[in-house]
């Protein structure tokens, strides 16, 4: 087996515009996203809402999903002001993990239901920073299964996956709108995905959008090669006018 690159830390985010939406409707969109993700890796079958320590957690599991308890945790996580009312217009929050071993696990933080329009919506995974599970998720096929997850139930505008080194890079540079990562999904609502060169792939996303892999080699800011794959990756995607912001 070939020796892996140093690993860099990776997450996975998926954004969406304003769209109000009740704790039921949060509830109901996160038990399909859990459902998907679970027939993409075994790690990713497993989750359990917040405790004060890992074992205490594992107490209250989230699989299978459970509308009721999904929609009562996003009615705890309305965004408010310390002590103050609710404040609607940026909906709710929710975040929980896998219950694995610090580093080797899996967290997933969701806002959804905001309509104000200050801020995306969003699905923010990270992913395991070394071990086994590392190894099984940091490679494009599961990642791209990821990603399909997160748009289909989320009907997201734009996902990304992307180390936070290449995150950091592109905010130094002051590129780190809508950017290409490792692996791409681009709502059609936004346009057609143009053929894109070698080692470049796109594919669908049922009738939803497209998937765009950079390379099928894990993507790091260590190789120069890979940098300039996805600044190339998103100067094709800006000609086609399909790096817009998410929200206005």
């Amino acid at each position: 087996m070939a020796e892996q690159p140093e690993s860099e830390d990776y997450y996975v985010g998926a954004y969406w515009g304003p769209r109000k939406e009740a704790p039921e409707d949060c509830a109901r969109r996160t038990a399909e996203l859990l459902t998907l993700l679970a027939s993409c890796d075994p790690l990713l079958a497993h989750w359990y809402k917040p405790a004060r320590t890992r074992e205490e957690a594992r107490k209250h599991p989230l699989m299978p999903p459970d509308l009721a308890t999904l929609t009562e945790s996003f009615r705890r996580g309305v965004n408010r002001e310390k002590g103050g009312p609710a404040i609607e217009q940026l909906g709710f929050t929710f975040w929980f993990g896998n219950g694995g071993a610090r580093g080797e696990d899996v967290d997933l933080r969701i806002t959804c239901g905001d309509h104000g329009g200050a801020t995306p919506n969003s699905c923010v995974m990270t992913l395991p920073k070394r071990g086994a599970n590392a190894d099984r998720l940091l490679t494009a096929p599961v990642l791209a299964g990821v990603v399909r997850s997160m748009a289909l139930a989320w009907d997201a505008d734009w996902c990304a996956v992307t180390s936070w080194d290449h995150r950091e890079l592109l905010s130094e540079e002051g590129r780190a709108g809508t950017f290409a990562g490792w692996v791409t999904y681009l709502s059609r609502r936004r346009g057609e995905v143009p053929p894109l060169p070698a080692p470049m792939r796109i594919s669908p996303v049922e009738d939803k959008g497209t998937l765009i892999i950079l390379t099928p080699e894990r993507f790091t800011v260590a190789n120069p090669e890979h940098v300039a794959l996805a600044q190339r990756g998103r100067e094709l995607l800006a000609r086609a006018r399909l790096m817009q912001p998410v929200t206005p």
